[in-house]
């Protein structure tokens, strides 16, 4: 079982570890600061440092309560041999910030225009992120107005937080999860983690964020999407 240290603090960039098996060039640690990707949040990339050799992480994935780093080349190293872990600090960071502006996103749609808002994707880029909705009634002019919006809520710096809960407890929360995928992934769980932004939003989430919603910057409307009346989609971009 792979200890998620990512979870525990978003901001670790880097960690001592060590190694429990491998396979060629798929590795599983004692713990990680690499997130496996999820929710539409991609994984992490960085390098590995094992044996004095360093390995660059290209994929990542789970497996089971496992966590396996893919790397550049093959290893061959001993279970219990130390590895220096390190990700990529700007492209996740910029992860967080635009993960953290989509669920702000969220908290104005839910608060001010739909509370019943079911979101169809999501997927979160280096330089953008994309929010699909089944919602008839949006459109370029109403996609503006709520990402403006948003973005004042931003910037007032609500804080955010991630904290677990029991699923009996979770199901008693209405809206908690946007998507049916995730409505059922809550079903089979014991402990829901949820993430909740102060006074805006909370909902299910395995990902990472920032601590405050001032960390995300300024938001603007980058292209708006209509594939059909229940496929609606707002992309963003922060700077």
């Amino acid at each position: 079982m792979t200890e998620k240290l990512y979870l525990k603090d978003a901001y670790l960039k880097e960690a001592d570890v060590k190694l429990m098996k491998s396979d060629g060039n798929s590795v599983v640690l004692s713990g990680t600061v690499f997130y496996p990707g999820g929710g539409g949040q991609p994984f992490d990339t960085g390098t590995l440092l094992i044996g004095g050799i360093a390995y660059n992480v290209i994929e990542m994935r789970k497996s089971g309560e496992d966590i396996v780093h893919v790397l550049d080349k093959s290893v061959n190293a001993e279970p219990g041999t130390d590895v220096h872990c390190a990700i990529d600090w700007q492209k996740r960071y910029a992860y967080m910030r635009y993960h953290t502006a989509l669920h702000v996103i969220d908290g104005v749609i839910t608060k001010n225009y739909r509370s019943d808002i079911t979101a169809t994707s999501s997927q979160i880029y280096f330089d953008k992120a994309r929010l699909g909705f089944d919602m008839p009634e949006l459109n370029r002019d109403l996609a503006a107005k709520i990402v403006a919006e948003a973005d004042k809520v931003a910037k007032e710096g609500h804080k955010v937080t991630a904290k677990e809960i029991p699923k009996e407890e979770a199901l008693k929360i209405e809206n908690l999860a946007r998507t049916e995928p995730g409505k059922k992934l809550i079903e089979s769980l014991d402990l829901v983690r949820i993430v909740e932004i102060e006074g805006v939003d909370m909902q299910a989430d395995g990902g990472t964020h920032v601590a405050n919603t001032s960390e995300i910057g300024s938001m603007s409307l980058l292209k708006f999407d209509n594939k059909g009346s229940h496929d609606k989609s707002i992309e963003i971009r922060l700077e």
